[in-house]
């Protein structure tokens, strides 16, 4: 090498070369070369296609992605300082694109795009929820999370406490246990349980025991597009989980609601955020929506005019697609075949792995076999403070439709 380098130096192919000179920070294990010096799994590596230096980026030898490239900054140097700035940016990006009250229940912090890689912060007003999925950002964690609580600090925004959700089966894959618990970096207060508002809708979370980091914060300005939506509106919320785009539909005016999910623990949750809202228009049922649907749809069910369909991530592969996609079709044509001329539609999918055209396709397609036109109102993605870089496909992954049947 003519160039030293403080690191272990990494040669990549030339495939890995054009996709870090198109912009993406990813090098996968079958693209890694020669390595010079001996890095450590967690560890910094710098990253060299020939004599040309690429960037610096945390290693690991059992991941798939071996490398997640920090910077291609030749100057940077990886101490508490520079910790502090990539924090610092990851939150004034939300202060400018979350302002006032929304800047107080936002994702704070998502992965590579804020160039914190492996790193999902979830804020629920003075709670923070954590999760870590890179072994580099695992051996950081308290450098980076105390630069963030020292942060809102400044900003007059005191955390009360930092919860790790690192209960998922990649962190293993990672090298890295499964774990939750308080982060021991402060105190913490006695429950992992509070409460937030969300476009004017009262919530409980449970930062320990909800699912992801304890709610689902990306679909916040799509669930006031559904509200907008549904003034004198007879709704069918499908896939509600703790009720969400249903209590939004309700508080938005909707003649009556009816929020089905399987899960039973589900729909407490979802009937006491009802409760706490004061929300008298809005039913809950615990039911398989599959079913549900078919049955409705057996039955010549004509009593709801906006069918609300936010399924969980039916693939999680690429190896999986295609099942996905006859899953979503599914209920989508039964939710078409429900409603009436004139009725709406909103219908998402949260999986990067159904691409945007594949998703259009599925919808085309189940449009076409339950014999309706669809007039699109609006398609929406993710809320920007879950930021998509475009030279990143992995950031995108929300797709999300506003329909009328006609």
């Amino acid at each position: 090498m003519k160039q030293q380098r403080p690191y272990p130096a990494l040669q990549i192919s030339t495939k890995a070369e054009r996709s870090i000179k198109n912009g993406h920070p990813w090098v996968y294990g079958e693209e890694t070369r020669l390595l010079r010096g001996t890095p450590e799994d967690g560890g910094l590596v710098d990253v060299f296609a020939g004599n040309a230096w690429m960037g610096t980026g945390f290693y690991n030898s059992r991941s798939k992605i071996a490398v997640r490239l920090l910077s291609r900054n030749a100057n940077d140097v990886f101490d508490p300082a520079f910790w502090a700035r990539r924090v610092g940016y990851a939150v004034d990006y939300r202060r400018t694109v979350m302002p006032g009250e929304d800047f107080l229940c936002c994702r704070l912090v998502h992965g590579e795009a804020d160039q914190l890689p492996g790193l999902t912060v979830d804020r629920y007003g003075d709670l923070l929820s954590v999760q870590i999925l890179s072994l580099g950002m695992e051996r950081v964690r308290d450098t980076v999370l105390r630069a963030l609580v020292e942060r809102l600090a400044e900003l007059g925004q005191p955390v009360q406490g930092v919860y790790l959700r690192n209960d998922v089966a990649l962190r293993e894959r990672e090298g890295m246990e499964q774990e939750k618990g308080w982060w021991p970096g402060m105190p913490h207060p006695d429950s992992p349980v509070t409460e937030i508002t969300e476009n004017g809708v009262r919530y409980l979370v449970d930062v320990e025991n909800g699912q992801k980091t304890g709610f689902f914060l990306d679909q916040k300005y799509n669930r006031q597009a559904v509200a907008r939506l549904s003034a004198g509106k007879r709704v069918l919320d499908c896939f509600t989980h703790t009720g969400s785009f249903g209590l939004n539909a309700a508080r938005g005016g909707a003649e009556r609601v009816l929020s089905v999910d399987i899960s039973d623990t589900a729909i407490q949750m979802a009937r006491e955020n009802a409760r706490r809202n004061g929300l008298n228009n809005i039913e809950f049922q615990t039911a398989d929506v599959f079913r549900l649907l078919t049955d409705l749809c057996a039955a010549k069910c004509r009593d709801f005019d906006f069918v609300i369909l936010d399924p969980p991530a039916f693939t999680k592969s690429r190896d999986t697609v295609d099942r996905a996609a006859a899953g979503y079709k599914e209920i989508n044509i039964r939710a078409m075949k429900l409603l009436p001329r004139g009725g709406y539609l909103a219908t998402c999918s949260c999986s990067h792995f159904m691409s945007e055209g594949d998703f259009r396709h599925m919808l085309r397609e189940a449009a076409r076999d339950a014999g309706v036109s669809l007039r699109q109102i609006e398609a929406r993605q993710q809320g920007p403070d879950h930021p998509i870089l475009w030279n990143v496909p992995e950031t995108a992954y929300l797709k999300f439709y506003l329909f009328q049947v006609v």
